[in-house]
């Protein structure tokens, strides 16, 4: 796996040295907490809780330095992180919960393992001082369940944490009490929907829930949640020792800090690379070491699999943040950005895409259920030269009554890809439907 130092490219970007604040090179050997101590670890934690002779801060103040830095959530759907944790109702008398998303299932995405692989240490201080700021004392990590190498590293990390009395009643002496759980998934997509998470964390079957209510009101056991990405909660400690004006400077306005994109496909350098927050597609794909072989560029999925695809004519005057990413036509979501150079049919690769969300819908409505198996039997129909002309308009259809018609996003995420395929690359669909073949095979 390699990893992209930010070294440079900030330099370039803002005339001074910003380090990596997640992945920081690490290399696998020095995950462990002296380690992270040595890299400042849990002086984030020390200085809101006053532990070193600091005047401490109020849980406002740490959630009003989040909201200064626009830190979103990194798991996709990129809302405001220091909004959602003044949704908490810090004076509820009952228990309340944290939650770590590192159901990380999205095809396309595999940075919140690494993170959890080489430094899992900053991903409990982030949740400390989450539960901190919204006065929470029980917490968990969800992680996905195919990663269980991951989660031993991160349960390993928990005893580290508690034994140096990180975690646990009156941490470093102060009044402040937080125990965190790591739980281990079963390896269901739908469970990285916060919902269908909290009902798998419940023991039930992992399936969506109505909203609202809302987890911030009903959560966990029916208790008052916040649930955060694993990128989300790694960021937290720079931004309390840096200050969240010195997070947004990283990155852009309403785009603050780095993100680790999870880059794949046809690049030189597929890895995690982490960089600020905004840069363009062009210098990422080169930090990837460009194109594999020499190939042209054809699409990017820009933020995981259930993002729209865009061609190469748009995505080279995006930046990588939400609003452009947006502007354009897709998602920045994850950040898993999927390269397709002019070798790949769109058909087949639309085919792999539906039928993984066919396989994956939890059945539980009727539009997903039915519609994803529909859009997958149509594109397999196509790419198998047994497409009708009629099939593109049907396509579009079906797509238009799954979308928004759902319980979850999941039935959103099976639709997105197909109008978005079908719109920037249609005349490789018609060439399949009338040929029988395909047109990019026949002129590579």
């Amino acid at each position: 796996m390699k990893f992209g130092t930010s070294t440079g490219l900030e330099t370039c970007f803002h005339g001074r040295h910003v380090d990596p604040q997640i992945l920081r090179g690490l290399n696998g050997k020095n995950w462990a907490l002296r380690d992270y101590e040595e890299r400042d670890g849990y002086k984030a934690l020390r200085k809101i809780l006053g532990a070193d002779g600091d005047p401490g801060m109020t849980p406002e103040q740490v959630i009003a330095e989040v909201k200064l830095s626009a830190l979103r959530g990194r798991g996709g759907a990129g809302f405001p992180t220091g909004l959602k944790w003044s949704f908490m109702p810090r004076q509820f008398p009952g228990q309340k919960y944290l939650v770590c998303n590192s159901d990380e299932g999205e095809p396309g995405t595999f940075k919140d393992r690494d993170i959890l692989r080489f430094n899992p240490h900053i991903v409990i201080e982030g949740m400390a001082i989450a539960a901190f700021a919204m006065g929470i004392s029980v917490g968990y990590n969800y992680i996905h369940g195919e990663i269980f190498e991951d989660y031993e590293r991160f349960a390993e990390a928990l005893e580290e944490a508690r034994a140096a009395g990180y975690l646990g009643d009156r941490i470093l002496g102060t009044d402040f009490s937080f125990e965190l759980h790591a739980a281990h998934g079963f390896g269901a997509y739908i469970c990285g929907e916060e919902t269908a998470l909290l009902e798998s964390l419940e023991g039930k079957k992992g399936q969506p829930r109505f909203k609202p209510p809302f987890p911030a009101s009903f959560g966990l056991y029916g208790k008052p949640t916040t649930i955060n990405n694993t990128e989300t909660f790694a960021a937290v400690p720079w931004i309390i020792r840096n200050g969240g004006q010195a997070y947004l400077d990283v990155g852009k306005p309403n785009n603050g800090g780095t993100k680790i994109y999870s880059v794949s496909g046809d690049v030189a350098n597929p890895g995690n690379y982490e960089v600020p927050m905004g840069i363009p597609f062009a210098k990422l794909l080169a930090l990837a070491g460009g194109m594999r072989e020499g190939r042209a560029l054809k699409a990017v999925i820009p933020g995981g699999s259930s993002a729209p695809v865009l061609p190469s004519s748009i995505v080279m005057d995006c930046t990588m943040d939400y609003d452009s990413i947006a502007k354009a036509g897709s998602m920045l979501g994850s950040g898993a950005v999927i390269v397709l150079n002019d070798t790949r049919c769109m058909v087949k690769s639309l085919e792999r895409l539906s039928y993984f969300y066919q396989h994956e819908s939890c059945g539980q409505c009727t539009p997903c259920r039915e519609g994803t198996g529909w859009l997958y039997r149509m594109v397999h129909r196509i790419e198998h030269g047994q497409g009708r002309p009629e099939d593109l308009d049907v396509l579009n259809s079906v797509s238009d009554n799954i979308a928004g018609r759902t319980i979850c996003a999941l039935g959103d995420a099976a639709a997105m890809p197909v109008k978005s395929f079908i719109k920037h690359f249609r005349a490789e669909f018609e060439h399949h439907i009338e040929h029988k073949t395909c047109m990019v095979h026949e002129h590579v």
